[in-house]
């Protein structure tokens, strides 16, 4: 029985590579990961998008993580995009750091709370029992 959240893309709808229709969690507890910018562990906001979308996704990482959890057991990702950015960028930054892990994905063009922020991503994963 798999712990981490299955894939769901009906046959009749575009399957990409990069994300899922739908994503079927399983019972149990869930991580609900809050928004995170591409701060470093010192407050700083780094520059650039390329650089903020990776640092934004190793802080959902080591989120994940401190729950005992994975990027593997993520469900659903939403990342919201500075609307001025070209999401080309980030989206080559996703596949740096997230690699070909397939969640549900949501991506909005709406500016970050934080200023000078870029990009924001939150996460939702089951948490495997340990």
């Amino acid at each position: 029985m798999s712990t981490g959240p299955i894939p769901v893309d009906p046959p009749d709808l575009f399957r990409s590579p990069a994300f899922a229709q739908g994503m079927i969690a399983p019972a149990g507890r869930t991580l609900y990961v809050g928004g995170q910018n591409g701060v470093d562990a010192s407050g700083a906001l780094l520059e650039g998008l390329r650089a903020q979308t990776e640092q934004a996704l190793r802080n959902v990482l080591s989120v994940l993580a401190a729950a005992g959890t994975d990027a593997d057991h993520v469900a659903k990702l939403t990342i919201h995009l500075d609307p001025a950015v070209d999401p080309t960028e980030a989206y080559a930054a996703t596949g740096a750091v997230w690699g070909s892990r397939r969640a549900a994905v949501t991506v909005l063009a709406v500016a970050p709370a934080k200023p000078g922020a870029l990009v924001e991503v939150e996460a939702i994963a089951s948490v495997p029992d340990a």
